[in-house]
C-alpha cells in the first residue's frame, strides 16, 4: 500500500504518492506553501541596513516556548533575545509576529532581513538561507497520547498516523524514521501536514493522530503543561540545532549576528535565558551550523 501524505484541510486537499516520491512531493509542498525562496526582492545587506537605520526581522507566532503571544504579550526564547539584540544593536530593529508558513520564504526573498525564530537548520534550508550560532538544540522527538498503549518505542510507530508541521524540520525528520523503520522491515504510515503545531496536538489528543514530530524542547514543553494528555518518546532523526537565519550569502549581516551571538554565549546570557524560557541548557552546542 502506497504511503499517504495529507495536507491539513487549511492548507490543500488530500494527496498520495508512492514512498519512493515522498522528497519530491515535499518538495513540491514546500514550494507550494510558500517554504521555497522567492527571488523578486533582494535581501538588503548589513551596511544598506545600517544606512536605512532598521533592520526588519520575522518571528513565528506560536512556536512555544521559543516564541508564542500569550494575552497580547510576545513570549519565549527568541523575544528575550530580540529584547537583548535591540539594546546592543546600532539601528532600529522592526518586528513582524507571523505565521510559520511563508516565513523563511519571506527571509530567502528579501522582505525580511532575519528570521528572528528558532529555524531548525536542515539540508533543504541551507540551500537557500545561511545561518547563525545556534541558540538550542531541536533533534525531533516523537509524542504520543499519555494513556497510548500501542506505542513505547520507535518500531511502534510503523503503519501509524503521524502530524508534522508543513515544510518544517518535523516533516524533514520524516526521512531519518523512513529509513529507520525500512531497516527493520517496516513502513512508515499515513502523514498529516499542519499549518501550526497547537491544531496537531489537539488532534492528537481526540484520537486522529497517533503520534506529533516536534523539537524535544517544544515536546518537552507541551508535556510539562499537559502531562496528563501527552507522552514524550525517543528521537526519530540525527542530532539538530536551530538557528536564526538570513538570506543566502549574506555575509556581513550573517557575521554581525553571529558576533551577537558569541557575546552572549560567552557572557552567559544565552544560557540564562535558555534555562528561564526552555528548561534546560545547551552549552555543549556547535559555534557553526551542523547538518
Amino acid at each position: 500500500m502506497p504511503t499517504q501524505i495529507d495536507v491539513h484541510p487549511r492548507q490543500a486537499a488530500i494527496v498520495r504518492r508512492a514512498p519512493a516520491r515522498r522528497a519530491l512531493l515535499g518538495a513540491a509542498l514546500c514550494l507550494a506553501l510558500g517554504i521555497g525562496p522567492a527571488r523578486d526582492v533582494r535581501a538588503a545587506s548589513l551596511d544598506e541596513i545600517k544606512a536605512r537605520g532598521t533592520m526588519n526581522v520575522a518571528t513565528e507566532d506560536s512556536y512555544k516556548p521559543f516564541e508564542y503571544v500569550e494575552n497580547g504579550t510576545p513570549m519565549g526564547l527568541d523575544h528575550a533575545l530580540l529584547a537583548v539584540l535591540r539594546k546592543d544593536a546600532p539601528f532600529k530593529i522592526e518586528q513582524q509576529i507571523i505565521p510559520w508558513t511563508g516565513l523563511l520564504a519571506g527571509v530567502a526573498g528579501g522582505k525580511y532581513d532575519v528570521a528572528l525564530t528558532a529555524a531548525v537548520i536542515t539540508p533543504d534550508r541551507v540551500q537557500n538561507l545561511d545561518f547563525t550560532m545556534p541558540i538550542a538544540e531541536a533533534t525531533q522527538y516523537y509524542a504520543v497520547r499519555t494513556d497510548e498503549a500501542r506505542i513505547k518505542a520507535v518500531p511502534d510507530l510503523a503503519g501509524k498516523t503521524v502530524g508534522v508541521q508543513a515544510g518544517g524540520a518535523s516533516y524533514a525528520a520524516l526521512a531519518d524514521l523512513t529509513k529507520t523503520l525500512e531497516a527493520g522491515g517496516l513502513k512508515l504510515g499515513t502523514v498529516v501536514q499542519y499549518p501550526s503545531f497547537p491544531e496537531a496536538y489537539q488532534d492528537l489528543a481526540n484520537g486522529r493522530l497517533d503520534y506529533v514530530i516536534n523539537g524535544a524542547v517544544n515536546l518537552a514543553s507541551l508535556v510539562r503543561e499537559q502531562p496528563k494528555r501527552f507522552r514524550m518518546g525517543t528521537a526519530v532523526g540525527a542530532p539538530t540545532y536551530a538557528a536564526w537565519a538570513v538570506a543566502k550569502g549574506n555575509t556581513a549581516l550573517l557575521d554581525y549576528l553571529d558576533g551577537f551571538m558569541a557575546r552572549i554565549r560567552a557572557d552567559g546570557t544565552l544560557y540564562a535565558l535558555q534555562e528561564k524560557w526552555l528548561g534546560t541548557t545547551f552549552k555543549a552546542m556547535p559555534d557553526q551550523p551542523t547538518r
